[in-house]
């Protein structure tokens, strides 16, 4: 028996169940989805910088997406209001198109 003790997308356990094996799963409370949310998206980024190809790097920015998308939620909002705050970002401070590293401010 393997143990995971992870967050899951909402199809894997039926995905198991169809392969002839079985799975237990818990539903969590709010914090506790908010935790694991969290925690599932340090192991989707280190995928994502362990990506050894541009379509494995896409297939995990993807699943960051989908963890981006169900964190505004759990915080009352849609992936529209946090597409509406980064864009009010970039216009105040810029995106990263330029590629700018800072290396030192002199005071």
């Amino acid at each position: 028996m393997l143990i995971y003790n992870k967050l899951v997308r909402d199809r894997i356990p039926e995905i198991i169940e169809g392969t002839g094996k079985r799975s237990s799963t818990k539903t969590l409370s709010k914090s506790e989805f908010i935790k694991e949310l969290r925690r599932k998206s340090f192991e989707e980024l280190e995928e994502y910088m362990n990506a050894d190809n541009h379509e494995e790097a896409l297939e995990e920015l993807a699943d960051l997406l989908e963890i981006i998308h169900a964190l505004a939620e759990t915080h009352g909002a849609s992936i529209e209001k946090v597409e509406e705050l980064r864009k009010q970002k970039a216009e105040e401070r810029g995106g990263f198109k330029e590629k700018i590293l800072l290396i030192d401010v002199e005071d």
